[in-house]
């Protein structure tokens, strides 16, 4: 079957755009520092090996993705990107001090819990509009299991994402090991345990939707798409969100996701 063309592309971004909040991005000044000069040292703080990092852009905007297990999580891909990742977190972390400095000197945005998944959407849009990598876990928190299997299944705003920028890659990583580094509840860093952080190959949400393997659209199936009336377009956007998390969730598993 043909992959979609670019214009299809554009035409489905149209559908699928969630917007931003229409306010200025910056990088905090703090964040440039640690990230530049202090994650040099902490990359060989940690007993951390790392396959497909070459795969990772130096600039440019990404969403990387990974299961969530353990509080360093957020930390370990931003030294597999080399570069600020921005994540997105509830208003309650950033309520008091020193709470507040910590999480937006570590590239946490600030989430309004009263504005729902539409407020964490749209800033999620700011990140990638602004040309900055977007760091994800589609299961939407840290595991709460006590026991293996870990791995949740994934939310799909990670799609809608996604979907809003189709020709953006989608980076699968897998994190194994940080759990052991830092349990949950645990108040200290076990340094010496082993964590291994892959990175898989990169996926655009266009790409996956004109892929047999994935949401197996044609352009005459986009077009119908574009003619129909609001709650049809919701109805298949719902279940084109939940395919392609599942299948996402699917290769970070299968990537070694406990």
């Amino acid at each position: 079957m043909p992959e979609l063309s670019p214009e299809d592309i554009i035409n489905f971004s149209k559908i699928s755009d969630i917007g931003g909040t229409e306010e200025d991005f910056s990088v905090p000044l703090m964040y440039r520092f640690l990230v530049r000069y202090l994650s040099p040292i902490v990359r060989f703080t940690f007993n951390i090996s790392y396959t497909g990092l070459e795969r990772l852009p130096s600039k440019g905007p990404m969403i990387l993705t990974s299961n969530h297990v353990s509080n360093l999580d957020p930390i370990f891909k931003i030294l597999a990107a080399r570069r600020q990742v921005f994540y997105l977190a509830k208003e309650g972390h950033f309520q008091k001090q020193p709470n507040r400095f910590i999480m937006k000197s570590n590239g946490m945005i600030e989430t309004l819990r009263s504005e729902g998944a539409k407020d964490a959407l749209s800033k999620a849009h700011d990140v990638l509009m602004s040309e900055n990598a977007l760091g994800i876990f589609p299961e939407g928190t840290r595991s709460r299991n006590d026991s293996p299997p870990f791995l949740q299944r994934g939310k799909t705003g990670v799609a809608r994402i996604a979907a809003s920028f189709p020709d953006i890659p989608v980076f699968p990583i897998s994190i194994i090991g940080s759990r052991e580094v830092m349990p949950p509840g645990a108040n200290f860093v076990r340094f010496w345990k082993k964590v291994e952080v892959n990175i898989g190959e990169p996926v655009t949400f266009g790409e996956w939707l004109g892929s047999e393997d994935g949401g197996n659209f044609t352009s005459s199936q986009l077009g119908n798409l574009i003619e129909i009336d609001e709650h049809g377009k919701s109805s298949i956007m719902k279940v084109l969100y939940r395919d392609f998390t599942d299948q996402l969730m699917s290769t970070i598993e299968s990537m070694g996701a406990p």
